[in-house]
């Protein structure tokens, strides 16, 4: 099989076939005539070509032409930023001709498998490395995806091993590359930032249309992160659809992307400075990595190990993690040995060097002062060739001067070195360079000619001046604007480049240029300035503007949410709430603190739950702002906020106290969208406390008012869904009222609306009271795969109260299966987690599957200190919506504990079971009492089951009867379900057995059991 050459001469490959010059991933147009004589002087280097010979090569018996090889070459140098009088890539023989004087290698890729490692000419004693990563893309290749950390000490050569690497592959057009770069913000970064970068690259190459596609079908939540890929109707489509992703469904929809762009081509995914990654780009990296199935991916990953271990980045986390299970490897570079340098000076120099009498002396001298560190090695021989130390004599390249002056000149630091090859720079190079240190290590040339005051387009011309010279800069390609418009993109060669540049400025400069470039960068966004948020935070936070930092931290947060990237939100804020201190004016810096306080209140509330201590202090914080300030629109999502926190907490006179001041607020702001969270509110605030047709009310009024193109960003504000959890609420007071069909198919709508959206606190929401439904409808079932759902959707999100709740209904459904011992401790293991948490919210109900659970086990007496704990609650918190059921589960435990004092003294029979049989009616009264009253006819006929039960013990069998067959024929629907099944059966046994007789032994029903309780009987003592 032929194998296709490709010429390297860093930075620039030349690719004959398709007649290419790139510089880094950088296409450089050139005429055809010019191409062929770069390609003709390239494959001589080294050898002097006459202009007779290119004349006879490229224009054969062509007249006139005998000035076209010289104006060809004048093109190549403005291409390949050479200078005439200091060549580095064509030397002009006078007289005579040319000489193509750079270190030319041949990189050759076969066009399918074995790709087999060629590195760039320069790159020395890497070949181990280049070997492993060509060995991780043939696994790749074969289906097996494959994660590679590449870590060193600055300097050492990480981006040139992957560079050389990637070089080498660009060629192949089998290959899909993609790279993005991790940028340091001076604190948390954009969440998937890097990830974002190399998509949006691929969306631009040649074939981005098929990446488009893919994102559509597969992502699309990331395509919204990616506004300028596509029109403002598909953008506003894509907002309906997916505004608020999951954080999992963001790394499920970018799996499965990866994994259908790499089906067709395998891909090479190339990640820079993971030290500077945010959190959720490591959770996809690790997600990459640990996920099933084939993928023909390699994810590629440098980093900086020793500052990710010093500053305890996750990073070093998510690696160990991965090693420990085999999911990635390391390539940790060392230093170059004396030998390897020697072997780049002959590679550098040509086999002349080898000759020189100095050269491994010289060699030697430049190992024993860089420690063979790549990049202060290179830098040094730039710097002795420059001052003339090393340099051609007589057609062959020696040192100059003598070894002593050499050991003597050269600086004893890398970065003294770099300060001194910037000295040889002119003073607008130098300006420019520093401006562009400030704007960072990848920017545009928008930032940079805001910093010099200077037209965009000058500005361009000098950024690729230097990047065509490899003088510290290089080309990363050009960002669309909202004019339809582009601007260049440029990046330092090293990081160590931007510091030293950096480092040179003054304070009151850095000051300055920080502001300017932030305003520029501003200007020329506009309305999309919140794309890049995070970048103006760093610029208007290091050119002391706090006003406007904090503006662009909280827009910055804002976008963290909406991609579900919580933790970023939070150390944003926190930022911001840092920065508001150094606002002079008291009024401005009140406001501004309240709304970060409200802002933080809601990524903490989805992270640490509704009952976090740190939710209260968000909010309470906010309180004391609104009353400072006076009348602000926080008051309303603040007292939102509060009224949750004592939601979670039980405490009723602050519920009832948050919920009517709510309806006040909306009512006097005539506001709809107020209003409709006040309904949400109010409806789930009469859902606990029994009132179950007013709940529904309630919820019915808010999502009537519910318009998807206005309150779809609600939950942003507020951290719930009004959607969600209206019909959450419509729902469960449809079953306690004895609806139980049109409930589960309600609550069912909300999930499926919860999925949707995808926002992460709905769908847990959503998740809970599905289970929820199923375990009142007595369907284990449907109770262990919602249940499972939200553990796993909790945990993920950091959510450890729906965990916990989930825990309970697992629990439930593990007795269900007859390991009642199981059940108990996983529902009481639950119910620990949620009082660890602080949340009291749901406790009788819980209270109730757990008493339950004692009683299927044969363990009355705890059951009944369970029940009358969840009782006593229910007096202080106002708690009742399960009173009734607490109350009838208290009357079945006395008499399966056979007694009925209320001292829990064991009687002797026949008073026992007298004393007891008339307690535990009377418990059951009471249960039936209390659904009357609430209008719950779900509880009511279990009630009305339980005393059927005992009447026909009892041997009032036609009472019993009577009362059962009114309850049954109330229901309309939910026939199928579990109680509506056991009265059925309970009735059909009453209609066709007499009167009981005697001390014959009946059972009393057992809510949700699996089937009718004929085995469960009431017994004397």
């Amino acid at each position: 099989m032929r194998a296709r050459s490709i010429l390297l001469f860093p930075p620039f490959r030349l690719d004959p076939d398709n007649e290419q010059l790139w510089q880094d991933d950088r296409l450089r147009p050139l005429r055809p005539k010019t191409f062929a004589v770069l390609r003709y002087l390239a494959e001589r280097a080294g050898v002097l070509v006459t202009k007779e010979e290119l004349l006879h090569a490229i224009w054969p018996g062509a007249h006139g032409a005998e000035g076209l090889p010289k104006k060809s070459v004048y093109e190549l140098r403005k291409v390949l930023g050479d200078e005439a009088e200091t060549p580095r890539f064509i030397e002009t023989v006078p007289r005579r001709g040319w000489r193509f004087v750079a270190p030319v290698g041949p990189s050759h890729a076969p066009r399918r498998g074995g790709l087999a490692p060629h590195p760039a000419p320069t790159l020395v004693g890497r070949e181990a490395e280049l070997a492993q990563l060509h060995g991780g893309l043939e696994r790749a290749l074969e289906g097996g995806r494959h994660v590679v950390f590449v870590t060193g000490e600055p300097g050492i050569g990480k981006t040139a091993v992957v560079q050389a690497f990637w070089t080498g592959l660009a060629g192949e057009r089998g290959l899909c590359l993609a790279r993005g770069q991790c940028v340091e913000h001076h604190g948390v970064g954009e969440a998937y930032l890097p990830v974002l970068e190399a998509l949006g690259r691929l969306c631009r190459q040649p074939g981005g249309e098929r990446v488009l596609g893919v994102l559509r079908q597969h992502a699309p939540s990331w395509l919204l992160q990616m506004p300028s890929l596509i029109d403002d109707a598909e953008l506003e489509t894509l907002r309906r659809k997916v505004l608020g992703a999951l954080h999992d469904r963001m790394l499920r929809e970018m799996a499965e992307a990866l994994e259908a762009l790499s089906a067709e081509h395998p891909l090479v995914l190339w990640l820079e400075d993971l030290q500077w990654s945010d959190y959720s780009t490591l959770d996809l990296i690790r997600y990459l990595a640990q996920r099933h199935g084939p993928a023909r991916l390699l994810l590629i990953g440098t980093c900086r190990l020793a500052e990710v271990i010093a500053g305890g980045h996750p990073l070093r986390a998510v690696k160990q993690e991965l090693q420990g299970h085999g999911q990635c490897v390391e390539l940790s570079l060392r230093g170059l040995t004396a030998a390897e340098v020697a072997q780049y000076l002959i590679l550098r120099f040509g086999s002349a060097a080898q000759a020189a009498p100095q050269h491994r002396e010289l060699a030697r001298l430049i190992h024993q002062n860089t420690d063979g560190n790549p990049l202060f090695m290179v830098n040094m021989v730039d710097y002795l060739a420059a001052r003339g130390a090393i340099g051609e004599v007589a057609g062959h390249w020696q040192v100059r001067v003598p070894l002593e002056k050499v050991a003597a000149d050269v600086p004893d630091s890398l970065r003294q070195l770099i300060e001194r090859q910037l000295d040889r720079l002119s003073p607008e190079e130098q300006r420019v360079l520093e401006v562009a240190s400030v704007a960072g290590l990848e920017f545009s040339v928008i930032a940079v000619a805001a910093g010099l005051v200077e037209p965009r387009d000058r500005a361009e011309e000098w950024c690729e001046a230097l990047a065509r010279r490899g003088r510290f800069l290089a080309g990363r390609g050009a960002e669309p604007l909202r004019d339809g418009t582009a601007a260049g993109r440029y990046g330092f060669r090293h990081a160590l480049y931007q510091k030293v540049l950096y480092d040179r400025l003054g304070a009151a400069r850095r000051l300055q240029l920080h502001r300017r470039i932030g305003e520029g960068l501003e200007a020329a966004h506009g309305e999309q300035a919140g794309a890049i948020a995070a970048e103006l935070a760093m610029h208007f936070e290091q050119g002391r503007a706090p006003g406007r930092a904090v503006q662009y931290l909280a827009q910055a947060a804002q976008n963290a949410v909406q991609r579900s990237a919580n933790r970023e939100a939070i150390d944003l804020l926190r930022r911001g709430l840092d920065l508001v201190r150094a606002l002079p004016d008291p009024g401005q810096r009140a406001e501004q603190e309240l709304a970060l306080q409200v802002a933080l209140a809601v990524p903490l509330m989805m992270t640490r739950g509704y009952t976090a201590p740190e939710v209260k202090a968000a909010y309470e914080r906010a309180r004391e702002l609104c009353r400072q300030i006076g009348d602000t629109p926080h008051i309303f999502p603040v007292v939102v906020g509060l009224s949750r926190f004592y939601y979670g907490r039980s405490s009723i006179e602050r519920k009832q106290s948050s919920a009517a001041e709510l309806l006040r607020l909306a009512r006097r702001e005539r506001d709809p969208s107020l209003l409709l969270v006040a309904h949400m509110m109010q409806s789930g605030n009469l859902f606990f406390q029994g009132e179950f047709a007013r709940a529904q009310t309630h919820a019915e009024e808010g999502l009537a008012l519910y318009d998807p193109s206005v309150h779809r960003t609600l939950a942003f504000l507020y951290g719930d869904d009004p959607q969600i959890l209206c019909h959450c609420w419509a729902a469960l007071a449809l079953w306690y009222r004895g609806y139980p069909d049109q409930a589960l198919a309600r609550v069912h709508l909300a999930l499926r609306t919860a999925q949707d959206l995808g926002y992460p606190f709905g769908l847990v929401f959503a998740r809970f009271w599905t289970a929820f439904l199923h375990q009142a409808r007595g369907e284990p079932a449907g109770v262990e795969e919602h249940s499972e759902a939200l553990i796993m959707l909790a945990e993920s999100q950091g959510i450890p109260q729906f965990a916990a709740m989930g825990t309970i209904l697992r629990g439930w459904v593990v007795t269900q299966l007859g390991r009642q011992a199981e059940g108990v401790d996983q529902i009481r293991q639950g119910i620990a987690r949620l009082r660890a948490v602080g949340q009291e919210l749901g406790r009788p109900y819980f209270s109730a599957l757990l008493a339950e659970a004692y009683r299927q086990c044969g363990r009355p007496e705890e059951g009944l200190s369970v029940v009358n704990e969840a009782l006593a609650v229910t007096q202080t918190t106002g708690e009742c919506m399960h009173q009734a059921e607490l109350y009838r589960l208290r009357g079945e435990l006395l008499c399966r504990a056979g007694r009925g004092a209320p001292d829990g003294h064991r009687k002797s029979a026949p008073d026992a079971g007298a004393t007891g049989s008339a307690e535990a009616e009377a418990c059951v009264r009471t249960a039936l009492e209390v659904a009357g009253r609430q209008g719950a006819k779900s509880l009511e006929l279990r009630a009305t089951v339980s005393l059927s039960r005992l009447w026909q013990r009892q041997g009032d069998a036609e009472k019993a009867r009577r009362m059962l067959a009114q309850a049954h024929r109330w229901f309309a629907e939910g026939h199928d379900t579990q109680d509506l099944r056991e009265a059925k059966a309970l009735l059909a046994e009453l209609e066709q057995t007499p009167a009981a007789r005697g001390r014959r032994s009946v059972g009393v029903p057992v809510p949700g059991a699996r089937r009718p309780h004929r085995g469960t009987t009431w017994s004397r003592a």
